[in-house]
């Protein structure tokens, strides 16, 4: 199965969640961490390590992270990279 079947299955082809491409070196990403552990209490959050992922991460074309991407039904909705408000990745979530 590929990651994005896997993601089907798991999620439905209608659910909206976010993917938040990370790595354990990267330093921004565990400080922001924590925000988007307690973010995930109330949207659905894959955590994704590039660096065990590194097929998702080529797949949606992550160059930088952190990068924070909104899909639906696996197909990107929109992208954040770096670090932002959880109050703009919630809009986001909501408006996509």
């Amino acid at each position: 199965m590929s990651d994005r079947e896997i993601m089907n299955s798991k999620y439905g082809n209608k659910m909206k969640e976010l993917l938040y491409f990370t790595s354990q070196w990267c330093g921004p990403c565990k400080r922001f961490r924590p925000l988007m552990e307690d973010l995930s209490t109330q949207i659905p959050i894959q955590f994704i390590d590039v660096d065990s992922n590194k097929s998702l991460a080529q797949q949606y074309g992550v160059r930088n992270i952190p990068t924070t991407i909104l899909v639906r039904g696996g197909k990107e909705i929109s992208r954040f990279e770096g670090a932002k408000p959880i109050s703009i990745i919630l809009e986001n979530y909501h408006n996509g």
